[in-house]
């Protein structure tokens, strides 16, 4: 497994009418997280969609434990969880500066070649640079 850690804080614009984190919002911050996850590994989606691979979302599923509010400072825990071949498997934990627990998610994407549509393996150097957490 591999575990990266992003700071985001809530902006006043992604609250509803009561003052919480409006619940789309979390699925953003995920993505926020696994971005930040690929660059710590030394490429970004830009890179790869310039080399012909999407990574289009087969699935989310988010539990919400407690509401996060204007201007709280949350951490994105993302973890991924499985070595990919095809697909890649994240977990995420939502927490405040008390390690307040908000919510917990999984994501499940795949290796897609843009052109053709069609599902691929990981490409190599992305299987190497994780290697070493698996």
């Amino acid at each position: 497994m591999y575990w990266t850690e992003t700071k985001i804080r809530v902006r006043y614009g992604e609250t509803d009418r009561m003052g919480y984190l409006y619940y789309g919002h979390y699925a953003e911050y995920f993505e926020v997280g696994r971005t930040e996850m690929l660059r710590s590994l030394g490429f970004s989606y830009k890179s790869m969609e310039d080399e012909g691979i999407i990574l289009p979302v087969r699935s989310l599923s988010i539990q919400f434990r407690n509401p996060a509010h204007y201007d709280d400072l949350l951490t994105v825990k993302t973890c991924l969880k499985s070595f990919p071949e095809v697909r890649l498997e994240f977990l995420y934990e939502i927490v405040n500066e008390q390690g307040q627990l908000h919510c917990k998610g999984e994501t499940v994407l795949v290796f897609v070649d843009a052109a053709s549509r069609k599902v691929r393996k990981a490409p190599d150097y992305f299987k190497e640079a994780i290697r070493k957490y698996f």
